[in-house]
């Protein structure tokens, strides 16, 4: 069974919604336990798969044991799955909370959750290019009607601006692809790597282009600047549960920039480094952008959805700096700021709820308070998202200051990083006082123990993150090791005839 483990986290999820689809007459409570049952599965699967590689290290699995670079390859290593579990904690909260009523608007949300799961999951398994453009689709197509998630004209008007700039992405995918085959004649990442080392003249000339095409792909889906604006618009407007999942969707385009880009422009090969300088302006960019949205917000969820561009400028800027030690912070700060804005999404879906669909918007100051419960998570969503102490966010910013601190760039990340924590204080001290203390309202009714519960649990998984740094970093470091080795990803891959 253990030989079989890297494939179980795409075939779970995969298995669960084809069961989902042939159980759609299915009463709703039945068809909520097995999601659910699926989510307990892969955790599982990937407790175990953690146990194999602290034994064994980084596994290959190759698909009808066709051997590399001709055959379909996953690759599970402490990148993989630490991603993974970022993956699953954050789903597991949002599914939890949609199987209080959310997911009956549509028969087929669990369906779809878990072919979105797929795909994600697949996409950092996966050790083909081809393979990642495939993943790639299975989340979108599956985000698509995820995102319509309930209706209204709000929705469908994001959901046409969602599938037309992703299918411009994907059109211009494909083309990167077929570059890089006419220049290298393969997709698989580890023989590209091994290639792309004594690439020259025309060949030279289109793995190059080709790789600013990826940088333009994978900075869509991203949402760098100045390929952003879809993202507070489209998040804002999905609901609760689906924005929660959503927050992880661009961490996929970090995902594949720190992958691709190390595999196949790292250190080696007259490419080294391609894309550097670009990436790193334009991160530092759209850290700016996303600061700046944050503070014009006028209501959670879209505060909300400007944390997801700003946080992307935080990853892709460490990403561009590289190093051991930065990587390994940045990987810590990407689990923190993922589930911190899924819980601020979850929060203000919350609000919603209970006060109606304008009630997390602080202009109006007349309506009802949230009350004491929603306020106290509040203020746990904002101090880790701020970076102040003692949660995790304070833990994540110090370890990206402190890893960066001798890189020729230092000087501007520590700028754009402190400048927007306090713009972010600024913000969510605002949004703060205006919710829960200077309304005019009674405390809104009703209390829910099972949203509070997922809501709490999200918060308390900050305060692990914080109580845990310490071997969650350990973890990080590893999993930016194996990222580095990639000598040893060759070897995983290609077998003992790898350059």
């Amino acid at each position: 069974m253990n030989a079989h483990l890297p494939v179980l986290p795409v075939l779970v999820p995969m298995a669960t919604a084809v069961l989902l689809i042939f159980g759609q007459a299915w009463s709703r409570g039945t068809r909520r336990w097995l999601s659910m049952a699926g989510l307990v599965v892969q955790g599982a699967v990937l407790a175990t798969l953690g146990g194999v590689l602290a034994g064994q290290g980084p596994q290959a699995y190759f698909l009808g044991n066709w051997s590399a670079p001709f055959g379909i390859v996953l690759v599970a290593d402490h990148l993989s799955l630490w991603l993974l579990w970022t993956t699953w904690a954050l789903a597991t909260a949002a599914l939890v909370y949609a199987c209080r009523g959310a997911d009956g608007v549509n028969r087929r949300f669990h369906v779809l959750f878990h072919f979105q799961l797929m795909g994600i999951n697949g996409a950092f398994l996966t050790g083909d290019l081809f393979n990642l453009f495939v993943f790639f689709e299975v989340l979108l197509i599956a985000s698509y009607t995820l995102l319509n998630h309930g209706g209204g004209k709000a929705r469908t008007r994001a959901a046409l601006h969602y599938v037309t700039l992703n299918l411009v992405g994907s059109s211009v995918f494909l083309i990167a692809l077929g570059m890089l085959y006419a220049s290298l004649g393969t997709l698989n990442m580890a023989h590209l790597s091994e290639r792309m080392a004594a690439v020259e003249g025309t060949a030279e000339t289109l793995a190059r282009g080709a790789g600013y095409l990826l940088l333009l792909v994978f900075g869509l889906k991203a949402a760098l600047v100045p390929m952003y604006a879809w993202l507070p618009r489209t998040y804002a407007a999905a609901s609760g549960p689906v924005a929660a999942l959503f927050a992880i969707m661009t961490k996929v385009g970090v995902y594949a920039v720190l992958r691709i880009f190390t595999l196949l422009y790292g250190e080696q090969g007259r490419l080294a480094g391609l894309g550097d300088e670009v990436l790193f302006l334009v991160a530092l960019l759209t850290l700016a952008a996303g600061s700046l949205g944050v503070f014009s917000a006028h209501n959670l969820r879209r505060l909300s959805a400007w944390m997801v561009v700003l946080s992307a400028g935080i990853l892709m800027a460490a990403v561009a700096m590289g190093g051991a030690e930065l990587l390994g912070a940045m990987l810590y700060y990407l689990a923190h700021t993922t589930l911190a804005t899924g819980l601020l999404f979850l929060l203000a879906d919350r609000i919603r709820e209970r006060g109606g669909a304008e009630a997390d918007d602080w202009r109006l100051a007349s309506l009802p308070s949230p009350g004491p419960a929603l306020g106290i998570l509040f203020l746990v969503a904002a101090v880790a998202a701020v970076g102040l102490p003692p949660l995790s966010g304070f833990f994540a910013k110090a370890q990206l200051l402190l890893a960066s601190h001798d890189h020729d760039w230092s000087w501007w990340y520590w700028l754009a990083l402190l400048g927007s924590s306090l713009i972010l204080l600024l913000a969510f001290s605002r949004a703060g006082s205006s919710l829960f203390w200077r309304r005019s309202g009674q405390a809104m009714a009703g209390y829910e123990p099972l949203a509070v519960l997922v809501l709490a649990g999200l918060a308390a998984t900050l305060l692990v993150l914080a109580l845990a740094q310490q071997p969650l970093m350990e973890l990080a470091a590893k999993a930016a090791a194996d990222l580095l080795d990639v000598d040893a990803y060759r070897q995983l891959v290609l077998g003992k005839e790898a350059g």
